[in-house]
């Protein structure tokens, strides 16, 4: 494991670039150690990490969503917190809490004793299956990395990120995510039940199960990273397609016929900031400092699919958001 010294801030080099390059790949080989059959799964959730956003894993239970966010936090060396949500989880269980504590001279004064969000990579577990109101005490530290108790605001450490898993809402003791909450999510991600080939892995991991990966780059590095990702050039153009793609989402400003019938609410600003720093880090996994229409194309749908927000007749018609957005890539205009 190399710690790397960081270059100042306003510069980035090829060497830092080249060193994002290699870092990110074994990041992701020794993911998919553990992890099998499930690589575009991996593949977006190291997008999310490395571009400094969170990310929403959504799925049937057993398809190692909790797994993969285990191995992510190892192999990245960073402090890792796991949260199991359930209905009786209230907020003060995972921002923390004050206490009275009294010292050996019998004086009392009070003590923040924090929660489990004072980590760097947080697992929020089957995040849907606590109250909305517990949901949303994750707010404020997903949008601000800080929690307030009180009139006490408490930053919390950087890098600062939120791995939700949730369970698909027709399942039983589930609640839906306030809208507000699943707009801080940088991607949502579906992962889908293996195939046949995937389960026989499965099954041989299972009996002869592989040795833990050692962590894979020093968290301190982690900083850097995300730097890095955030100087990615990209062309006015493609900046421009991104814009029309997020207005196409909405009733009042698209052509797109699906949009006009089906959607109540279209994709926020948030949704064009994950758009273009997810594509920023989506091309320097490919080998490349520049953004592409490719890398814009590729993260529409796990990027916009929780921001499309379906009326009455687009629920009603089963119409999915992700068929919406794919709709719209159909329609805007490549540059």
């Amino acid at each position: 494991m190399i710690e790397r010294r960081e270059a100042p801030a306003d510069e980035v080099t090829e060497a830092d670039v080249a060193a994002f390059v290699e870092d990110a790949r074994r990041l992701e080989s020794a993911v998919q150690q553990v992890i099998i059959g499930q690589a575009d799964v991996v593949r977006q959730t190291l997008v999310a990490l490395l571009a400094g956003g969170h990310a929403l894993l959504e799925g049937v239970p057993g398809l190692g969503k909790t797994l993969l966010v285990r191995t992510l936090a190892h192999v990245l060396d960073l402090q890792f917190s796991r949260v199991q949500f359930t209905p009786d989880l209230m907020p003060a269980d995972i921002t923390g809490t004050t206490i009275l504590q009294e010292d050996e001279n019998g004086r009392r004064s009070f003590r923040f004793e924090p929660g489990p969000l004072f980590a760097n990579v947080v697992l929020a577990d089957e995040v849907n299956r606590a109250t909305p109101k517990t949901q949303s005490a994750l707010l404020e530290a997903m949008q601000e990395g800080t929690v307030t108790v009180g009139r006490h605001t408490h930053t919390l450490s950087r890098p600062f990120f939120v791995l939700a898993t949730q369970n698909p809402l027709e399942m039983e003791g589930t609640y839906p995510l306030p809208e507000a909450q699943l707009d801080r999510f940088l991607l949502k991600i579906l992962v889908p039940f293996p195939d046949d080939f995937v389960l026989r892995g499965i099954v041989e991991r299972t009996l002869f199960p592989p040795s833990v990966p050692e962590p894979s780059i020093a968290g301190s590095s982690m900083n850097q990273m995300l730097r890095v990702g955030r100087d990615v050039p990209i062309a006015g153009p493609l900046i421009d397609y991104a814009v029309s793609l997020i207005s196409a989402t909405h009733p009042d400003r698209t052509s797109t016929r699906t949009v006009m019938a089906f959607v109540r609410a279209g994709a926020s600003p948030r949704g064009l900031q994950a758009l273009i720093t997810g594509a920023q880090v989506m091309a320097l996994l490919d080998g490349r400092y520049n953004v592409a229409v490719g890398d814009l194309q590729a993260l529409a749908i796990p990027a916009l699919r929780h921001r499309v927000l379906l009326n009455f007749e687009g629920e009603s018609e089963g119409i999915t958001p992700d068929s919406i957005v794919q709709d719209v890539l159909h329609d805007v205009p490549v540059p």
